[in-house]
């Protein structure tokens, strides 16, 4: 949809820049300006604090683990272990290998400030094209976006009484990072917007492989 329509990209953008005059002297052909946003400093604040959080959050469930491998016998959860494994494993996976170590690398894709419809000097490049003149730290997807998709997952290592309560919560919590990133001018809406479903998916993939994995583990046992 992004890529058919690079308008709804354009359009979100738009939403949060604010045109201005160009350099007296200046011949380029750059619409000029600036993404207010960007300048306020309690918002670059909470920008730099979501963006420390999955970090700390996967330290913590790192110690949560070490905790869990303590017990021995019956006071072993290995229900917990699993759940942890897929937690991690789906955050390496996710936001650090598939978005920042590949996507960011070979997308191409300026960010909104960095073309010359927003300020900047590149040309606007669709999501999906892989061929925009970005060389490295790309804007298709956004990794930070993707930390908060991640963080939205956890939701189910909740207890389920639990998630009804404070999983709508964490979810709108979770979209304030991707949300500050448009209005930054940091990435376009379907940089956010992929970043955020693409943990989800990932999430999800690990989910089911270790489910997989325990029903063959369960029919080999009752084989035996």
């Amino acid at each position: 949809m992004f890529y058919a329509f690079p308008q709804i990209d354009l359009w979100a953008a738009k939403a949060f820049f604010r045109e201005s005059g160009c350099a007296l002297g200046s011949t380029d052909l750059r619409t000029c300006g600036y993404f207010p946003a960007a300048r306020e400093p309690v918002l670059i604040f909470v920008r730099k604090f979501y963006f420390y959080v999955p970090i700390a959050v996967a330290m913590v469930i790192i110690l949560l683990m070490i905790r869990n491998f303590q017990h021995h016998g019956a006071t072993y959860d290995a229900t917990r272990t699993r759940r942890y494994s897929v937690a991690l494993l789906s955050s390496i996976l996710g936001p650090y290998l598939l978005v920042n170590l590949i996507l960011k690398t070979i997308s191409g894709r300026p960010r909104p400030y960095e073309t010359d419809l927003f300020g900047g000097t590149h040309a606007f490049a669709s999501a999906g094209t892989l061929d925009g003149s970005c060389l490295s730290n790309c804007s298709f997807i956004s990794g930070e976006a993707a930390g908060a998709g991640w963080l939205a997952c956890l939701i189910v290592l909740l207890p389920p009484r639990l998630r009804v309560i404070f999983g709508p919560v964490i979810l709108m919590l979770c979209l304030v990072s991707p949300y500050l990133r448009v209005a930054f001018g940091g990435h376009y809406l379907s940089d956010v917007t992929l970043g955020f479903l693409s943990s989800c998916v990932v999430y999800a993939a690990v989910a089911v492989y270790y489910e997989t994995q325990k029903e063959k583990n369960r029919w080999s046992k009752t084989a035996l």
